[in-house]
């Protein structure tokens, strides 16, 4: 991991965890179970890449060389959104995991009752972190929607190709011990993964399009120029999201292809399950070796996207670099 990637992983993780602790019940705040159970699966490790790739997109697209005010509190939002997926995700009735970030899973630890209730506090409170940004209410409005679709069904989705995490999971349960197909394996990944990661640079652009300079002439992303604060600013959104989806989709083959070469250990949760369920994964269709050639595919098609961005795009580009030679 080179020096600039491991910068913007530590500060990312700082600034992250301390929004998480301003924005969570204290463990001594009653009802204390519940408290104490979210804490414990926010709190677990892991590596925030998903509000990283947030704070860096609402960076980039600010054009101050700053973070936008509420960026920050964005990608706690994101971060809780994605610790209730994967407490409900290692429950008995889904994946049925005893590890998660090299921790006993949320259920093990505090019952499978609190842990189901965690995971539904944790998504409420994501929505209520999102309405009190501070943000023009038509900011607020696009990003709780863009952030809504991303982890539903797939109902209402921006774009075909961006279906919502929860349909993922339950096109991913029906297909358990079902042949994978290209198809499949594609579906499941951008929907149960990749969605919510696409949601963290799109929320991003859209929080740092409303932090704009404003003065007649103020520099803007890639050539220099002022860009529009108006959130209609199609071609911009669209090439976060393709950024966000192609990154998404490398990230969710990567997790396949360790699933399959790492240890436990290494992984920080039970190696090898995709596998003995007969799951859905790219390595299952493409094998390890096209997988790999696939992954770095998507991401070249990532960095493409944010052409236009110029030298301003460098940190999510690493990043999404990142995303393909990780090791854990």
């Amino acid at each position: 991991m080179n020096t600039e990637v491991q910068t913007l992983l530590t500060s990312g993780v700082t600034l992250t965890d301390a929004a998480l602790e301003r924005l969570l019940p204290a463990s001594t705040t009653e009802p204390h179970s519940i408290h104490r159970a979210m804490r414990h699966s926010v709190f677990a490790g892991g590596k925030r890449l998903r509000p990283i790739l947030c704070m860096e997109a609402a960076r980039m697209v600010a054009a101050t060389g700053q973070l936008p005010p509420g960026a920050a509190e964005l990608g706690a939002a994101i971060e809780m959104a994605h610790t209730y997926s994967l407490i409900h995700d290692d429950l008995p009735a889904l994946d049925n995991d005893d590890l998660r970030r090299g921790k006993p899973t949320c259920h093990v630890a505090y019952g499978e009752a609190i842990a189901i209730l965690a995971g539904d506090a944790l998504q409420n409170l994501a929505f209520q972190v999102l309405a009190d940004l501070p943000a023009p209410p038509a900011t607020i409005v696009a990003i709780l929607r863009d952030f809504a679709l991303s982890i539903g069904t797939g109902v209402g989705a921006p774009t075909a190709i961006t279906p919502g995490m929860i349909g993922g999971q339950v096109v991913d349960i029906e297909s358990e011990g079902i042949h994978p197909t290209a198809e499949l394996v594609e579906r499941i990944h951008r929907a149960k993964t990749g969605a919510l990661i696409t949601t963290s640079i799109v929320t991003g652009g859209l929080l740092g399009l409303a932090h704009l300079p404003t003065e007649p002439g103020a520099p803007g992303p890639g050539s220099g120029t002022r860009v529009s604060t108006n959130l209609n600013h199609p071609d911009l959104i669209a090439r976060l999201r393709t950024f966000g989806e192609n990154a998404g989709l490398a990230f969710q083959i990567v997790d396949d292809i360790l699933d399959m070469t790492q240890t436990s250990a290494e992984l920080g949760k039970t190696a090898g399950k995709d596998t003995a369920a007969i799951k859905a994964t790219w390595p299952a269709v493409y094998g390890i070796e096209q997988s790999q050639k696939d992954a770095a595919s998507l991401i070249a098609d990532a960095f493409a996207a944010l052409a236009p961005f110029g030298p301003a795009a460098t940190p999510l580009k690493s990043l999404a670099q990142y995303l393909v030679d990780r090791t854990h």
